[in-house]
């Protein structure tokens, strides 16, 4: 199967992980992570905006290459197996799962490191576009200072990225 799938149908996180993990008999940990759509989102020094949707966007074809990079630099710098980027496009609604992570290897350090890295890098460098629906209008959701910063303690710029 894939590594990494861009669509607009919901995943199945259990069927995800078996699937993943099937008949590798060297797996001794795997490490997840799902991200779901809030039903709010911060703002600096205000009240909550409630979200009523969010639509995401991407350039197929770049998208999946720039998510493989993702992988294959994890890679480098980690000891796993197999990894899994399930990202979901088109309209959301709050509770609907957007993303999943995934990671196999032989020791539970590793999975974890691997996975946080592929998460902090897919949330600030993967080419996605998101625009929240508000009871203010819509409007484009860019990365975080907080996401940037997670990225940095991999060592990486996200400007440079």
């Amino acid at each position: 199967m894939a590594r990494v799938r861009i669509q607009n149908e919901d995943f199945d996180v259990g069927a995800e992980l078996a699937s993943l993990r099937a008949g590798d008999l060297r797996v001794g940990a795997v490490c997840s992570f799902v991200g779901t759509v809030r039903d709010t989102r911060a703002i600096t020094g205000a009240a909550a905006d409630e979200i009523r949707s969010m639509e995401l966007e991407h350039y197929p074809g770049m998208t999946e290459k720039a998510i493989e990079a993702m992988i294959d630099e994890a890679h480098q710098r980690f000891d796993f197996y197999e990894a899994r980027v399930i990202h979901r496009i088109g309209l959301l609604q709050p509770a609907d799962q957007i993303v999943f992570v995934a990671v196999t290897s032989a020791h539970r350090g590793e999975s974890f490191k691997a996975c946080e890295f592929l998460m902090d890098y897919l949330k600030t460098q993967a080419p996605f576009w998101k625009k929240e629906q508000t009871p203010q209008g819509a409007q484009w959701v860019d990365a975080r200072v907080s996401d940037d910063a997670a990225l940095a303690r991999w060592g990486i710029d996200a400007n440079n990225a």
